[in-house]
C-alpha cells in the first residue's frame, strides 16, 4: 500500500498533471467570467431592441410546447467568446514560442575537414591497421 501511495505522489507531482490541474481550475474560473459577460452584459444589450429583458425571455411556443431558444442563443455566445479567447491565447503562445526558438543561439556547425586532412586521416588509419 505504501508503494502505491508513493507511486501516486510521483504521478500527481509530475509537471503535466499539475499543469493540467491548474488549467482545469483556471478554465472553470474563466467559464464563470464568460458566462457572466454573456448573461449580464451582452445578452441584455442585444435583447433590448427585441423588446425583451434577456434572451431567456425569448420563447417559441408550438402548441403546448415551449422552446426556450434564448437559452440556446446565450450558450452559442458563451461558446463563441470562449473559443475566440482560447484561439487568441494559443496564437499568442505560438508566436512567443517561435520568437524564443528564433532567439536561441545556433549551434556552430562542425568544422569542415579539408580534403588534405581527410586524406591524411585515412592514411593514418591504414597505417594503424597494418601495425596491429
Amino acid at each position: 500500500m505504501k508503494k502505491f501511495i508513493e507511486e501516486f505522489k510521483q504521478f500527481a507531482m509530475r509537471g503535466n498533471v499539475l499543469d493540467m490541474a491548474v488549467g482545469v481550475i483556471v478554465g472553470g474560473a474563466f467559464n464563470s467570467i464568460v458566462t457572466s459577460l454573456v448573461n449580464d452584459v451582452i445578452t441584455p444589450l442585444i435583447a433590448i431592441p427585441m423588446g425583451k429583458a434577456t434572451f431567456t425571455d425569448i420563447v417559441w411556443v408550438i402548441g403546448e410546447t415551449q422552446i426556450t431558444i434564448g437559452n440556446f442563443i446565450q450558450a452559442i455566445f458563451s461558446f463563441l467568446i470562449t473559443a475566440f479567447s482560447v484561439f487568441v491565447l494559443v496564437k499568442t503562445i505560438n508566436i512567443l514560442t517561435k520568437k524564443r526558438e528564433a532567439e536561441k543561439p545556433q549551434e556552430p556547425a562542425a568544422p569542415k575537414i579539408s580534403s588534405t586532412d581527410q586524406l591524411l586521416m585515412e592514411i593514418l588509419e591504414e597505417l594503424k591497421k597494418k601495425e596491429a
